[in-house]
């Protein structure tokens, strides 16, 4: 009896020796998203919903629609005073209009037919008077004419430069400011209307939908909810005694079930503080109860379940 047990001892030495050190055991976590929250800026009634749960949806489709009864008439008005704006601005810019432009140089050709009738009716009396045949006093009347005749030819040919000129520079200038506002309010309504139309940032798979056609969406309140490639991460929890194992930009692998031979992630987050303490002195005896939470992204896209449990061991040193 005593030779079986050694013989059995003996036995059980060699293959746990055979066996070789014991298997590091694997660190405990889950896999964890952060879904894109997709929200108008703007309150508004549901009129469209392009996507659906459990959908797919390329970069800059759309993904829904809030009515837009106050914007787009906004829009169109805005647009309205822009081209009144620009208008006006043109006109001080171009002087008279052609019509008027044609009245005043009409009123200057006037102004130099009565000047030259003038001018050759006193030539024709000083011919006269120096003979003998008119007065004095007729000649001065005739010089008073000619001087009229000058005078409003002046005054004509003063109001056709005026009529071809710009609007004053205060004038323009208040006109180009007014095109500067009304561009501003226009772009103002144009966004407000797009805010109400909303396109996916990013392809992504659609998360969830939060609202129905015909229901009322509050400003800020999401959507859509959608998980763009590369938003699962691993959340992970490190015992006190294997802490200093395991440090942001490490390297580790990470097993689960239908992961095949499992991949690699990167170390991107440790908690400074302890989670899950209980409520006891640290001592040597029970320190061991620390967990530290820890965060890992995988190194290439993965379609993870969230909630996925994992299995995580640090790579082994090359």
């Amino acid at each position: 009896m005593r030779a079986s047990v050694i013989v059995l001892s003996l036995v059980s030495s060699v293959l746990l020796s055979a066996c070789g050190p014991a298997r590091e055991t694997p660190l405990l976590g889950y896999v964890e998203v952060e879904p894109t929250r997709v929200a108008a800026q703007q309150a508004g009634r549901l009129v469209s919903l392009s996507v659906q749960r459990g959908g797919e949806v390329a970069a800059g489709a759309p993904l829904f629609a809030l009515d837009t009864e106050l914007e787009r008439p906004a829009l169109d008005e805005a647009e309205a005073r822009r081209a009144q704006s620009d208008a006006q601005a043109q006109d001080l810019a171009s002087g008279k209009r052609p019509v008027e432009l044609d009245a005043y140089r009409a009123r200057e050709r006037a102004a130099s037919a009565a000047l030259s009738l003038a001018e050759s009716e006193l030539a024709r009396q000083q011919s006269l008077a120096a003979r003998g045949f008119v007065s004095a006093m007729s000649l001065d009347s005739l010089r008073e004419r000619v001087r009229s005749a000058r005078a409003q030819l002046d005054q004509a040919v003063a109001d056709l430069r005026a009529a071809e000129l710009a609007g004053r520079d205060a004038q323009r200038a208040a006109a180009t400011a007014a095109v500067k506002v009304a561009d501003a309010q226009r772009a103002q309504a144009q966004t407000r209307l797009a805010q109400k139309q909303l396109v996916a940032p990013v392809a992504a798979h659609v998360e969830d939908t939060f609202y129905r056609i015909g229901e009322w969406v509050p400003a800020g309140s999401p959507v859509v909810s959608l998980l763009p490639a590369g938003s699962s991460k691993l959340r992970f929890y490190i015992p006190e005694a294997r802490l200093a194992a395991l440090r942001p930009g490490q390297r580790i692998r990470v097993r689960c079930d239908g992961c095949g031979d499992g991949f690699t992630a990167r170390v991107t987050w440790v908690a400074s503080s302890a989670e899950y303490t209980p409520p006891v002195i640290y001592s040597k005896d029970n320190r061991a109860k620390l967990v530290f939470k820890a965060e890992a992204q995988p190194e290439r896209a993965l379609a993870l379940a969230p909630g996925l449990p994992v299995d995580v061991l640090p790579e082994a040193a090359p």
